[in-house]
């Protein structure tokens, strides 16, 4: 160990192991000591499967705050980088078994991270913070600073701590009001908070998503949409999906893409889509009684032609069990997305029958079902039909400029359902990849007519 006249403490290379699990470079041990304003960088590495984390503000009445280190598949544990019960995140930039950077700072209670020279945590506490009973004295203060090490092991080189520096380069955020904010209570309990559903249009750049989702503690997927018919930025063959995939993989989000139109999956290799985390897709867009090609969102697209309705709807529903029995997504977007003259009656159009209908498809391939902040959908009625058989849940905006929601429909869906973190759906969950893919709509590719396949008699 070296340390120089400028509050810099230098480790080259340590290599710590769980049989001495807590306390490490505590201020017994005479390495860290206790901070109140610093800043610590080095380079970690985890043994498959293990978990660590830096703790700092600790005292013998103060919890205080840690950074946590766990990586592997976004399976709904807390990852890398995440400032426990405070900014949880759900997807590590770092990989077991390989070397990351690492830099933790906290200054005048604002704490940022840093992981593989990307942050992910720009936390400012609040004068008064929120917190749960569990969590009560989790808040900055001057404290210890350490290592604990849960399973497994951990191997730390270049570790530099810097004590009391004079300030910050980075733009501190304005603090959350915590008494009337959602999201810190949802964090508090370790209920994943996801976006799965944004789309970088409208003016939306990464840049904005990514300081939204650390000021207001929200984990954003962002995906593109691939196929045709959409609104915004349409990725439209193979080799544009992976340019924009090795564009955005080393962000900190969420990597998805929404399948667009109904003829995506004649479009895209599973191979290209396969390079993302979860694929989702809607039926907002249609094969109509006609056999039009319909955007249901669009007035001038919607035509009865004489049918009814109710008629009308059947159809829609019959799409529907369609898309989800042959296109292979993992979540059913805009889910009970119906016209919007049939709005109003919502209730009346989404009888028990029909919900069964879609319900049971989604069951079958077990497809989650997401909870749309800007349409208010699906309703209560579905949501806790759809929790007792079983199927999982994901949040979405499906944002159409830079103004993403902060869930509000979600959280209050949250309590209404009694939804738990059980009913979440993650990524690791996904079976899209031993799907086949299915042609089921006539459409001509390259002038040649693809036929529908005859289906088999219903159960």
């Amino acid at each position: 160990m070296k340390k120089s006249l400028f509050g810099l403490i230098l480790l080259p290379l340590l290599v710590i192991s769980c049989t001495k699990p807590e306390g490490l470079f505590t201020e017994g041990d005479n390495i860290f000591g206790r901070y109140n304003n610093f800043k610590i960088t080095g380079e970690a590495k985890l043994s498959d499967g293990a978990i660590a984390s830096i703790f700092f503000c600790r005292t013998i009445n103060n919890d205080g705050y840690e950074v946590l280190f766990r990586n592997g598949d976004i399976d709904g544990t807390i990852k890398t980088g995440s400032l426990t019960h405070v900014r949880n995140l759900y997807r590590s930039l770092a990989k077991d078994n390989e070397w990351f950077d690492f830099s933790i700072s906290a200054y005048d209670k604002y704490i940022s991270v840093f992981i593989n020279g990307k942050q992910v945590v720009s936390y400012l506490e609040p004068d008064k913070p929120w917190r749960s009973d569990e969590h009560l004295t989790q808040l900055f203060a001057k404290g210890r600073l350490g290592l604990s090490v849960k399973t497994g092991s951990v191997e730390l080189r270049n570790v530099v701590v810097i004590d009391k520096p004079e300030s910050t380069k980075e733009e501190i955020p304005s603090p959350q009001d915590e008494q009337y904010d959602k999201i810190i209570r949802l964090q508090q309990i370790d209920f994943p908070v996801i976006d799965y559903h944004v789309h970088l249009k409208g003016g939306l750049t990464k840049e904005m998503a990514h300081k939204m989702s650390m000021e207001y503690g929200i984990n954003y997927g962002v995906a593109p949409n691939a196929g045709e018919g959409g609104v915004g930025r349409m990725l439209s063959n193979d080799k544009e999906v992976r340019k924009y995939y090795h564009e955005i993989k080393d962000e900190p989000f969420l990597l998805g893409v929404q399948g667009e139109g109904r003829k995506w999956t004649q479009t895209f290799s599973s191979d290209a889509l396969g390079l993302f985390e979860y694929l989702f897709t809607d039926a907002m867009t249609i094969i109509d009684h006609k056999g039009r090609n319909s955007r249901i969102y669009r007035k001038e697209e919607v035509k009865y032609d004489k049918i009814t309705k109710d008629e009308y709807m059947d159809h829609l529903v019959e799409q529907i069990v369609l898309i989800l029995s042959n296109e292979p997504a993992d979540i059913y977007a805009n889910a009970t997305y119906i016209p919007e003259d049939m709005q109003l009656y919502y209730d009346k159009y989404w009888t028990d029958e029909r919900i069964d209908k879609v319900l049971t498809v989604m069951q079958e391939n077990h497809i989650a079902l997401e909870i749309n902040p800007r349409y208010k959908i699906p309703s209560c009625k579905i949501i806790m039909k759809a929790k007792e058989r079983g199927i999982k849940f994901t949040f979405g905006t499906n944002n159409v400029d830079a103004d993403l929601s902060r869930l509000k429909y979600c959280i209050e869906v949250i309590d209404i359902c009694g939804l738990t973190p059980e009913d979440m759906w993650f990524p690791s969950m996904s079976v899209r990849r031993t799907r086949p893919t299915i042609i089921y709509n006539n459409f001509s590719i390259d002038g040649k007519t693809v036929i529908k396949p005859k289906q088999g008699k219903k159960k």
